[in-house]
Formats: structure tokens, sequence, C-alpha cells
């Protein structure tokens, strides 16, 4: 790969940011987004800004299948290490990691109505998004769906968790709740359920039948993104339950 290339020797409509403003923030590659914050280039060659920004994701990638779980803990001796990164570039890479980290564990504020998979995350962000051990919580709702709370209710290893149905059930009416949310992390970011965690949400669906107390979903979280069950699976076909 080679990153030689000016930044002024880019098309105007390539550039990260008039493509930013044309087409969106989410249409933009991390090479991209890393060069609208880096501003500049340099380093070896004399990178463009968007060549810098691959090196930087070169460098932070060697050791991961995905350089952005590296990025999500870097350290400004890890960036200024990398030729081209200085104080100053480092300091705006880490700003904006952290901003974005902070607007993830933003947590909507109680008695929200959670109709939507997202504000469950968010509500659950804080706990689960970035840990490194694997946490089972639980968001607890009122009868129309309001946000009452959450509760981390197991702690486990970096690979595995364990939580059983009886202590879910037990927290949930035990803080009041009539309706319930469940989730757990994957430290590694990948989001695909496990057969155990599918064998687990079975179980909470036919012990919610018995107990009347719906499991509205079941969300894995990790590396800043989440997965929703109810949505990517057949198991509330396969088990219906009253919401």
């Amino acid at each position: 790969m080679t990153y030689h290339v000016r930044m002024l020797d880019i098309p105007s409509s390539d550039r990260p940011r008039e493509r930013l403003l044309s087409h969106g923030a989410k249409n933009l590659s991390t090479a991209e987004l890393l060069a609208i914050l880096l501003g500049t280039g340099q380093g070896p060659g004399k990178l463009s800004a968007v060549g810098l920004g691959q090196l930087i994701l070169q460098e932070m990638g060697q050791n991961q299948r995905d350089p952005l779980t590296s990025l999500r803990d870097v350290s400004a001796h890890d960036l200024t290490a990398i030729d081209g990164v200085g104080p100053a570039k480092a300091t705006t890479i880490l700003a904006a990691i952290e901003l974005g980290k902070r607007v993830l564990q933003a947590i909507p504020p109680e008695k929200t109505i959670v109709d939507d998979p997202a504000i469950a995350a968010a509500a659950l962000s804080h706990d689960l998004m970035w840990q490194t051990q694997e946490r089972f919580a639980v968001v607890l709702l009122d009868v129309r769906h309001r946000l009452m709370g959450t509760q981390v209710i197991t702690i486990g290893t970096a690979t595995e968790t364990l939580a059983h149905p009886r202590d879910i059930f037990k927290t949930v009416i035990r803080h009041g709740a009539v309706r319930c949310i469940v989730a757990h992390n994957h430290p590694s970011g990948n989001l695909e359920p496990s057969p155990d965690d599918l064998a687990l949400t079975r179980q909470l669906l036919q012990g919610a039948q018995i107990l009347a107390v719906p499991v509205l979903d079941h969300l894995i979280i990790g590396n800043g993104d989440f997965r929703s069950l109810r949505q990517t699976t057949q198991l509330w076909q396969e088990t219906p339950q009253g919401a």
C-alpha cells in the first residue's frame, strides 16, 4: 500500500472535509475521519492527512483484527511513537475518542420510554460498552415501558459471564419492574450470539411466560455497537409473550 498522495492532489470533491459535508460522516472511512482530525499529513514520505490516517490504523492494527479496537484504549505515547504524529495530533485524536465514548455513555433520564433497542443500549453503555470483562445486566421498565433503572447482575471473565434466569427475574421483581430488557457485553467486539447466549434467551422467554414479566429484548453490546436478538433472531416468534 502506498500513501504518497498530497491532499492538494486530491480532487476537492474527494477530500475528507468536503465528503463529510456532502455525504455525511457515516460515509467516510476511518482513515478519512482521522485525516480530518489530523488536519495535515507528513511523516515518512511526506504523507497526506489520509495517508497518515492509514498509517496510524496500520500501526494500531498490527496485533488486532480490527484497528478500532486498539484505538479505543490508545495512549498519547502510542500515537506519538508513530512518525508524523506529534503531541498536537495525538491529543486531538485522544479528545475525539473520549468525546465519542462519552456520547455513547450518555444515560437516558429516568422515565424515558424505551421503545427502541438503541435507547436500552445507551442506558447500559456506561456499564457494558467498554468493559474488559463480560457483564450481564438488565434494564428495568414499568408497564408503559418507561425506564426505571438498570442493574448489573453478574461480572465474569474476559470471555464469559454467568447469569441464571432465577437471579435475573429476582432482580426485576425486587425493583418493582414489570418488563425488562437483558443485555451482556462481548469485550472482543464480536456481536455474534453464542449458543449459550441463545440458550439463555430461550430460558428467559420461557420464564417470562410463567412469571408474566415480559423480556422485551436481549442485547449484545461491545466496541461501540450493539445487536438486538429480538430483531436478528426468531426466538420471540418461537416463544410469544405479552409486551
